[in-house]
């Protein structure tokens, strides 16, 4: 039997995405000195942490308080994080969920792994939680041959280079995208399979929309969208489909649960009100009114690219080249087009409706808050939305026929492969020495590194490869599935 390449797929996925694990220390997610802490704080060890003079706050320890040292310098390493790491000594800090602004789930998850050995807790979430993506996916793969298309372009085109980073961390924002992601995709087998099949995928809808509304309050949100969007797409007046919903209701009203016990909604109806930051300038002038809702709307697809790069990574302080945001934009772009040649009125309805909230979203909160584009409203916020579209778009794509020649495929697959390896490089050129070190070589004047036997360079060389391997293994596969019929 002759072997099949696509089987090295979750493999090559696997070390593409454990590149990404490496390419950043500990603390490099955005906001993470919040949710290490509520991490290590969510476990029973005392060792680990321990109770506070108030309910909200803990005595966690100090290298994780104050693990973001190197935050919005982007010419300073992480050299100057400790040499060797410890729960002890502890501070007093007010910075962790407690009092409740993020769902429980993904911080009592994680905890599993919190140890004393930080560096080695860390690594090990991030591989935790990629290893998670990369499972679903390919369930979803081998169970859905009709849809692999719409899995494959879904993920490809709106992970680029921001999904990837937050995939990869420690940030609960991964969890959102992973979870949106996998739930619609898995409900709308569920509602459309029988069988066997119909029963692992309702379980995959469940843990995808677990995780998505489990980890942030917005995500739980997503949730209650996506089904309502699959509903659309798939409802038939026959006793066995209204049967099928009441899987999706009750998850439904369990992500309503988590949404409304959220403290981010609090953020939602009030706005930020200046809090947060960027790495990129809002107006110069204030405004108010009319000007501030105006302005806010017009400018609101700047946070949509931010997903393409447009952006930092990190801490908003890891800008990026303009060729990343400029192919990764292109890809979503073409494949979108693809998909919008093939409509009927559900998709236009599930279509409209998740741009809508894409612009109502970030334009209320920001308006809201008395905040400007550019403040507060991030796009990982969004991202899952994205992912959401990029699906809704890709479903359009027909298998079976022909939607995109060879030297389309190739320089897809040439776009999202220069994406990868120029954010990768940049990201550990950003942690390493700084960015204000040149040279290709990371492993030239060395900062910082983890205690592994292996380099940057190492990282940065095998990870592209291996994302280069990969592309081409899933578009060549999908490609040639063109010229059959896909069972």
């Amino acid at each position: 039997m002759r072997f099949k390449l696509v089987l090295l797929v979750p493999v090559l996925a696997f070390v593409a995405l454990g590149a990404w694990a490496f390419a950043s220390p500990v603390g490099a997610g955005p906001d993470d000195d919040f949710h290490l802490v509520s991490t290590w704080c969510a476990t029973d060890d005392p060792k680990l942490c321990q109770s506070g003079t108030l309910e909200s706050n803990r005595y966690a320890p100090a290298a994780l308080v104050h693990v973001a040292c190197f935050a919005f310098d982007a010419a300073a390493s992480a050299d100057c994080q400790p040499s060797h790491w410890s729960v002890t000594p502890t501070v007093l800090t007010a910075r962790g969920n407690f009092s409740h602004e993020y769902p429980p789930l993904y911080y009592s998850v994680m905890s599993i792994f919190a140890g004393e050995d930080i560096p080695l807790s860390v690594v090990t979430m991030r591989f935790v939680n990629l290893a998670l993506f990369i499972g679903l996916t390919s369930l979803l793969f081998w169970l859905m041959p009709a849809r692999r298309h719409l899995v494959v372009w879904s993920w490809l085109i709106a992970t680029m280079p921001l999904g990837l980073f937050l995939i990869a961390s420690n940030n609960p924002s991964g969890w959102a995208v992973t979870g949106i992601g996998t739930a619609w995709v898995a409900l709308l087998g569920y509602l459309q399979c029988r069988g066997w099949r119909q029963i692992v995928l309702g379980a995959l809808f469940m843990l995808g929309a677990l995780m998505a509304a489990g980890s942030r309050g917005d995500a739980a949100l997503y949730v209650v969208g996506a089904i309502g969007i699959v509903v659309i797409l798939t409802f038939e007046r026959t006793r066995r489909y209204l049967l099928s919903l009441i899987l999706p209701l009750i998850l439904a009203v369990v992500a309503l649960a988590f949404f409304a016990t959220s403290g981010q909604i609090g953020a939602g109806v009030n706005g930020f009100g200046g809090a947060g930051s960027s790495s990129v300038p809002a107006a110069e002038t204030a405004l108010s009114g009319f000007g501030l809702l105006a302005y806010n709307l017009l400018n609101v697809p700047f946070i949509w690219s931010g997903v393409f790069g447009q952006w930092g990574l990190g801490w908003l302080d890891t800008s990026l080249p303009a060729v990343v945001p400029l192919a990764a934009t292109a890809v979503f772009v073409a494949v979108g087009f693809v998909g919008l040649a093939r409509m009927d009125w559900r998709r236009l309805v599930g279509l409209i409706g998740v741009v809508l909230v894409l612009v109502a979203i970030p334009v209320y909160v920001l308006t809201q808050g008395g905040d400007q584009v550019g403040v507060g409203v991030q796009p990982r916020y969004i991202l899952p939305l994205i992912v959401l579209l990029g699906g809704l778009l890709a479903l359009g794509i027909r298998p079976g026929h022909e939607s995109f020649s060879r030297i389309q495929v190739v320089l897809l697959g040439a776009a999202l492969v220069v994406c990868y390896l120029v954010a990768l490089e940049v990201n550990l050129r950003r942690y390493v020495t700084g960015i204000d070190e040149p040279g290709l070589n990371l492993d030239n004047g060395l900062e910082w590194w983890w205690s592994v036997p292996f380099s940057p360079m190492t990282v940065w060389v095998v990870g592209s490869i291996a994302f280069a391997a990969m592309v081409a293994i899933l578009i060549r596969e999908l490609h040639s599935s063109s010229a059959r019929r896909v069972s």
